[in-house]
This record gives structure tokens, C-alpha cells and sequence, in this order.
């Protein structure tokens, strides 16, 4: 195997790994953004031959997947001829599940909605009615001249099984246990069906969001957060880094992104962090245990004190921060939408207090949502990720 000495994700020069490299060429024009990169920059930073790189370019050419972004300014030879990728060929549709709405995106290659809705659901009227309202949600977010997205990727609570696709013991929606989700709505709609926690889905959107602020915005022609403020962009100007995604809403759960990629456990289990005690002997929480973080949390919310919210969510954070040592803690969910600043601060001050190293971690908001995060999961296969 011959690897490249950029970042270590090198390509292999066998025909019978075709796939492989162009999956790995798509993934480094993406992140190039509209600029694109040359030839021998590909070449370089995947260890290819340039011959194996002109092949491959030639056929993602010829499929439109790839195409001429201009030239390079000449350091005295030739210039360089720069190639980009062109997102609006395909696209991929991502829908978050919640206790009681649904959201629905549709993507391109880049990451950029192009086309979203959403409305009221009932969770816990069962599997057959949510399963008919995530088909009609992927019809209306569908592209008008008909082409079928690359997959669907269904964000849920949890806990689940990612691998077989199959739903377990909803807190508080028992019926659920045992649904296979992923197969039935592959039955329903004929496409490849990637189903993950919500967490897990806003873990692999916020870490996506640094390469989304490369492309300019699908409607407006504009590059999106061309000066992104760490506050809501926290991977601007580099890749994804370690981090955990925090997300508060008619639940509370993590999604951990460790390593480049999501972390879900031997059991799609990892991430069931509101469900940790807080307070032995404290209230009832709906999973059966007493004094859960989620219980605490949620019930501050429900008496309008966010602070306190805010102060409960960060001994929580901080707990996993010292047990993982991550350098991001993103938030997110519709309790962090309605007092962003709040939570940001109070989360980041419990950090600070608790911190046994001076280079805490930062705490900023996720800058990405579920719906896209989970439409970013099922484009994985494309750049050579795995679901």
C-alpha cells in the first residue's frame, strides 16, 4: 500500500480498489471547497500514482461528479489546472425523529440543504404511523426533476441498534422495542436507509460544519459564515477534532465523535448520557431511576430557570469531559435554541470551575442540526466513510 504523507488517509493503486480512491478523491475535493485542487496535489496528498490519479478524475469527470475550477497562477511552468467537486449532482435526504415533530433536509454533496420541511408527530402513536409520515416527508423534500437521493439517513431516540437498524426501549414509548425501522422504510421507499441516535446525527453535523462554511450557500451564491465565529463555528478554519455533542431537547443524550468519527459503542449504546445519576434519592426520572441528569434538567426548563438548567447540563458535561478528555463540547437541540447564550455560558462556567488542566475544553453551540447531520451520516459512503 502505498500512503501519502498528508493526513494519513492514503489511496491504494489496485484496480480492485476503484471505489476506494475515488471515494477518498471525492472526500478531498469536498473539503478543497469551491477553489478545488490540482492534480498533483491529489496525487500527493493520497499516495496515488499521477497516472492513477488522471484516470480516476477522468471518470468522476465523465459521471459529473467532478469538474474544471479554473487554473493556478503559474510559478513559472504551466499553470496548473484545478478541479473541484460539483455538489448539486446528487443529493441525500436526512429526517430527525423527536417525541412529538419531525424534520426533513435534503442535501447536496457539500453538506448545503437545498431543501427542507417539517411538522407536528406522534411518536408514540407507533411504528406503522411514524413510518407513513417519514415517507411523505422524503417525497416533499425530494427533488423536483425526480432524481432519487443517494440514501436517507433517519435520526431517532435512542437507544437503538445502528447496525441491524432496529429500535429499542424508547423511554417512554415501549412499543417500540425491537421495530426494524431501517428495513421497513427501505421496503417503503426503495433507497439505501442508514437509522442512528439523534445524538449521533448532531455528533457528524457539527463536526461536518467546518466544511460547510467552505461552499458558498446553495440560494444566496454566498459562502456561508465566510468569517465563522468559534462561538457558532467551532472546527472554522480545520478539520473535526475531538468533541461530544450535547443535546437538549424533549430528551437529553451525547453523541461522542472520537477518533474522526462517531463513537457508538459494541451496542450502538455509547451516548445514553441522560441517564446518568446526579442526585441519588432525587426525582423520578421516566427510564425508572431516580435523580438522572435528564430529570433534573428538564424539570428546570420546565419551571423556566435555564440557568439552572444550564448549570445542571455542565456538571453532567463535566463528568464525561474528565472521563474523555475531548477539547469541544457542542450543544445543541430546541432547550439550547430558545437560550443559546445561557447555555453557552453556563455550561462553559461549571467547565471552567471543574477543570483540572488550564486548556479546558471550549463549549460552543453545534452550528449544524440532527436533520443534517443524519442526511451527512448517509453520504458517508460516498467519501469513503462508513455509516
Amino acid at each position: 500500500m502505498n500512503r501519502g504523507s498528508g493526513d494519513g488517509r492514503g489511496g491504494v493503486n489496485l484496480p480492485a480498489l476503484r471505489g476506494h480512491n475515488e471515494a477518498l478523491m471525492l472526500d478531498l475535493l469536498r473539503g478543497a471547497g469551491p477553489a478545488g485542487l490540482g492534480r498533483a496535489e491529489l496525487a500527493s496528498r493520497t499516495g496515488l500514482t499521477p497516472q492513477a490519479v488522471s484516470k480516476i478524475t477522468a471518470r468522476l469527470s465523465a459521471d459529473g461528479l467532478v469538474a474544471e475550477a479554473g487554473r493556478a497562477a503559474s510559478t513559472g511552468g504551466k499553470p496548473r489546472t484545478l478541479l473541484r467537486l460539483v455538489p448539486d449532482v446528487h443529493h441525500a435526504v436526512g429526517v430527525q425523529l423527536d417525541r412529538d415533530e419531525l424534520r426533513a433536509v435534503r442535501v447536496d454533496l457539500a453538506g448545503r440543504v437545498v431543501a427542507e420541511g417539517g411538522g407536528p408527530l406522534d411518536f408514540g402513536a407507533g411504528p406503522e404511523s411514524v413510518v407513513e409520515a417519514v415517507v411523505r416527508a422524503v417525497a416533499r423534500v425530494g427533488d423536483p426533476a425526480g432524481l432519487p437521493p443517494l440514501g436517507v439517513g433517519v435520526a431517532a431516540p435512542g437507544p437503538l441498534d445502528h447496525r441491524a437498524g432496529t429500535m429499542g426501549r424508547v423511554t417512554g414509548f415501549p412499543s417500540w422495542k425491537g421495530f426494524p425501522l431501517r428495513g421497513v422504510l427501505q421496503g417503503r421507499l426503495g433507497l439505501p436507509v442508514l437509522l442512528d441516535k439523534d445524538t449521533n446525527a448532531g455528533a457528524a453535523a457539527a463536526a461536518g460544519a467546518w466544511l460547510r462554511a467552505a461552499w458558498p450557500d446553495a440560494d444566496a451564491g454566498r459562502v456561508a459564515d465566510a468569517a465563522p465565529d468559534a462561538h457558532a463555528y467551532p472546527f472554522a478554519g480545520g478539520g473535526p477534532r475531538t468533541c461530544v455533542y450535547l443535546h437538549v431537547g424533549t430528551g437529553l443524550g451525547a453523541g461522542l465523535w472520537l477518533g474522526g468519527e462517531v463513537y457508538r459503542g459494541e451496542r450502538s449504546a455509547a451516548g445514553e448520557f441522560g441517564h446518568q445519576v446526579l442526585l441519588l434519592d432525587g426525582p423520578p426520572c421516566r427510564c425508572g431511576a431516580r435523580g438522572c441528569v435528564e430529570a433534573l434538567c428538564l424539570g428546570a426548563v420546565a419551571r423556566g430557570d435555564f440557568p439552572e438548567a444550564a448549570r445542571i447540563l455542565g456538571e453532567a458535561a463535566a463528568n464525561l469531559v474528565a472521563l474523555l478528555d475531548v477539547d469541544r463540547v457542542l450543544l445543541g437541540g430546541r432547550v439550547v435554541a430558545a437560550a443559546p447564550d445561557v447555555f453557552v455560558a453556563g455550561v462553559g462556567a461549571v467547565l471552567a470551575a471543574r477543570a483540572l488542566d488550564p486548556a479546558r475544553p471550549v463549549v460552543a453551540l453545534a452550528g449544524a442540526g440532527v436533520a443534517e447531520g443524519a442526511a451527512e451520516l448517509a453520504l458517508g459512503p460516498v467519501f469513503g466513510r462508513a455509516g
